[in-house]
């Protein structure tokens, strides 16, 4: 009989090491078909708070949040495209050139989740960044994305001309921050072990393995 399992993926919708860890994770969890039984909850974490809707140049950004030069972040690209592509995921890299505000994406997928499509949109939005180079903070993108996913456009186009799941977004947030949790992916098994990073599918199904036998 399959163990239960609590996952609490913390990630934000444009951190390409969230859509690598997702896809590992998964790649893991599909290992573990039998062994495992995954309660996968997507928990929202933003990069850039304060990033204004028309976004930033991403190696504007990059240069000045860490300092990293042209030939770093080329190289840095291609290494993110190669994992990807690893686990099935593309990375378009010379369709994404700015970075932008996901406050909005983390409201449908706190929706998302009601509805039990969260995993389903979190994908749709990753592809819509990462492969498509479409704008995440875009209200025509989201609802492109959540109806991609099986989500009701009418009401999804309410909850974005709205305010709703403002703050239960924002209480998730400070929460996660209040305990420790500052880079993504963060995910955290059973509410107490905590994996940080895009890990391989292999550190992820060792870690689930030896936390299922040791409860």
């Amino acid at each position: 009989m399959a163990a239960p399992v609590r996952i609490d993926f913390v990630s934000d919708v444009v951190c390409p090491w969230c859509a690598i860890g997702l896809k590992s994770l998964e790649t893991a969890l599909k290992r573990l078909e039998g062994e495992v039984e995954a309660e996968l909850h997507i928990q929202p974490f933003e990069l850039n708070p304060d990033m204004g809707p028309e976004g930033e140049d991403i190696a504007e950004h990059l240069g000045r949040k860490y300092g990293a030069a042209p030939a770093q972040l080329a190289q840095s690209q291609e290494m993110i495209r190669q994992r990807g592509a690893a686990l099935g995921f593309e990375f378009a890299m010379d369709k994404r050139s700015r970075i932008y505000n996901t406050f909005d994406a983390h409201r449908l997928l706190h929706w998302a989740e009601q509805q039990g499509r969260q995993r389903e949109l979190k994908h749709a939005l990753l592809a819509a960044y990462f492969t498509r180079g479409e704008n995440p903070g875009s209200h025509e993108v989201l609802l492109a994305a959540a109806e991609s996913a099986g989500l009701d456009r009418e009401a999804a186009a309410d909850i974005l001309s709205s305010g709703r799941f403002a703050q239960e977004v924002r209480d998730v947030e400070q929460f996660y921050q209040r305990n420790g949790i500052h880079s993504v992916p963060a995910i955290i098994i059973n509410e107490r072990h905590l994996i940080s990073g895009g890990q391989p599918p292999e550190v992820f199904e060792q870690a689930l393995r030896q936390i299922v036998s040791e409860k």
